[in-house]
């Protein structure tokens, strides 16, 4: 079990980027509360030695993304409907890229991950091969497809790199 300081710097450092993952996924403020506490709750409980800073980054992103794919497959989830449809507000990257981010929410989950983590957070494609467990070539063309699909969805020509 990991020291107090240690989950608290955790939290601090990676809160944002954990919350947005799991809203862009989950597309609800309350699941993504509850997912976010799972996340660092495993993160609190872990004994996993991290190699640095971006292994244990990288390592937070990936439990986030499978809690709340798991959370997704759940049959709790797929049985149930919520009782009021509301547009909440997200957590969004910066003010401007709201538009983009909503967008990218609307994208097929496969090419949403590569998507956000290449954009949003900053990641190359050797680093989002890695964190996904895909080959560098499977990201590259899952980017190129996306960047199509959004290229569409935003009416743009100029979306890309």
């Amino acid at each position: 079990m990991r020291s107090e300081n240690d989950v608290n710097s955790a939290v601090e450092t990676y809160a944002d980027m954990v919350q947005r993952i799991c809203y862009y996924h989950l597309k609800n403020k309350a699941d993504t509360e509850d997912i976010f506490q799972n996340v660092f709750l495993k993160y609190m409980l872990s004994d996993m030695e991290f190699q640095d800073e971006e292994h244990k980054k990288a390592w937070i992103i990936r439990v986030a993304v499978n809690a709340c794919k798991d959370f997704l497959k759940s049959f709790f989830r797929q049985r149930t409907v919520p009782l009021d449809i509301m547009n909440e507000t997200a957590v969004y990257p910066e003010d401007g890229e709201k538009e983009v981010f909503e967008a990218v929410l609307t994208l097929p989950g496969k090419y949403k991950d590569v998507i956000y983590l290449h954009y949003f957070e900053g990641y190359s494609a050797a680093e989002i091969s890695t964190i996904l467990g895909k080959r560098e070539n499977t990201i590259y063309s899952l980017l190129s497809r996306g960047r199509g699909l959004l290229r569409e969805k935003l009416g743009g020509e100029e979306f890309g790199e």
